[in-house]
């Protein structure tokens, strides 16, 4: 099944945009996840970044303390943004290109977040 040719990021993205800030703690991060049932949160302090649950699983996983192990140690940082009109066609192609899940939507300012799920929703 093919997205829609009209079908743009803001009719699909999550919005209000869920974030965090660098130093608090991954506990916390996971914790807003699981409460939210999202899968990534923008950082706030950090300059274009995100921090998402397979970077929160990693960590626990590699041995890091959640309580002491800050979203700033494993965020992603400079991630590729989309606008609210681009095309899910190219949303889909720029996830494949650059091998992640989520994108950052950016009008000015943080807006919402487009995922690979938000995709695979709109679809059935």
């Amino acid at each position: 099944m093919d997205l829609d040719d009209r079908t743009r990021v803001a009719d699909v993205m999550s919005a209000p945009l869920e974030t965090i800030g660098v130093d608090a703690p991954l506990r916390e991060a996971a914790r807003r996840m699981r409460d939210k049932d999202i899968s990534a949160l923008v950082v706030t302090t950090g300059g274009g970044c995100i921090v998402t649950q397979s970077d929160v699983v990693g960590a626990v996983a590699d041995g890091h303390d959640p309580d002491e192990t800050t979203v700033r140690d494993v965020m992603t940082e400079d991630v590729e943004t989309v606008t609210p009109d681009l095309m899910m066609q190219e949303v889909a192609a720029m996830m494949t290109m650059y091998g992640v899940k989520h994108l950052p939507v950016v009008d000015g300012d943080h807006v919402g977040m487009v995922s690979s799920t938000d995709i695979t929703e709109h679809l059935s």
